[in-house]
């Protein structure tokens, strides 16, 4: 059965090249633009794991992983974030992310951090 990975990113072509990386590989993609998306589609689409960007307007990849956390607290979810941004990693950490990809990011070290959720 395939594996459902839910992308979330305000940045269409973040969410369409990890997308790509992701389905050559075989598995599912759901996406979202925004932590409120990724919220309702977290419910509607049950995903295995979910990669989320730390920075987006409106509800940021923080506040989404805790409210995905509260509704799931086995979620596995890793952060995408940019250089300089360390104190928020230790923040997405304590709130429950279990790893985190710095972007920008290389096809290897999506599928390692990928790996590492859905074992």
């Amino acid at each position: 059965m395939q594996q459902k990975i839910l992308i979330v990113d305000d940045a269409k072509f973040m969410r369409v090249r990890c997308a790509r990386i992701l389905t050559d590989r075989g598995f599912l993609v759901i996406e979202a633009e925004s932590g409120i998306q990724a919220i309702e589609k977290y419910q509607s689409e049950s995903p295995d794991a979910v990669l989320m960007d730390i920075s987006m307007p409106g509800m940021d990849g923080l506040n989404a992983l805790r409210a995905i956390r509260e509704l799931d607290p086995s979620a596995r979810v890793a952060m995408l974030t940019a250089m300089g941004q360390q104190n928020v990693v230790i923040e997405a950490i304590k709130a429950g992310a279990r790893d985190f990809i710095v972007k920008p990011f290389e096809p290897d070290r999506v599928l390692r951090s990928l790996s590492k959720l859905l074992m």
